[in-house]
């Protein structure tokens, strides 16, 4: 499972980071589909989250990182 990782920042305090996984329902998606998918995503996140900007986005395996 491959997961859309984006590392965050507080709008008001950009040193306040976190990281946020955002998880593709199909299992089957590639890392290059979740890269294809992304920018619509980043932009969905953003448009829900508007205090905070994203600062990194990439794609990696789900699961295999912890959460900031």
């Amino acid at each position: 499972m491959i997961e859309l990782a984006l590392i965050v920042c507080l709008s008001a305090d950009p040193a306040k980071c976190k990281d946020v996984g955002l998880t593709y329902a199909s299992e089957s998606v590639t890392p290059q589909q979740c890269m294809m998918r992304a920018i619509p995503e980043v932009a969905k996140w953003t448009g829900e989250h508007p205090n905070w900007y994203v600062k990194k986005w990439s794609c990696r395996p789900a699961g295999h990182f912890a959460k900031i």
